[in-house]
């Protein structure tokens, strides 16, 4: 039997779980740089006027171009936060002495930055 099998299995859940977040803010990332391309491209086919072409670059302004790109980079640092915290947690597990329980700064900064840019991106398409 695994000395602590239940708090290695919590942690394990735990990295799991956040594993499957990052997971998921990087796929809506590529959604987001999918869809600006896909707003594009049909807008500089099927409007050849001027006013068209403005409203299309207005549509993919600076924020339709980097949102997407910073939600695949936040979930990428949900990924490697999670790991990293996986074994730093694993092997205080093991360790017979007390520890005390970590902040979660880094987990409160990265969902506060995922927040403002899918609020941003919202914003975006409501006054767009």
């Amino acid at each position: 039997m695994i000395r602590n099998y239940r708090e290695h299995a919590a942690n394990e859940r735990t990295f799991l779980a956040w594993v499957r977040t990052g997971i998921a803010v990087i796929a809506f990332g590529f959604v987001i740089e999918r869809f600006n391309l896909f707003v594009v491209a049909i807008a500089s086919t099927s409007a050849p006027d001027a006013a068209h072409q403005l409203l299309a670059q207005r549509l993919s302004g600076p924020l339709g171009r980097y949102d997407g790109l910073a939600l695949v980079f936040v979930g990428l640092g949900l990924v490697i936060i999670a790991a990293g915290r996986f074994v730093s947690i694993g092997r205080r597990l093991d360790d017979p002495e007390m520890h005390p329980a970590g902040g979660v700064r880094a987990e409160l900064l990265l969902s506060t930055v995922v927040a403002v840019i899918v609020a941003g991106f919202c914003a975006f398409l409501v006054l767009g």
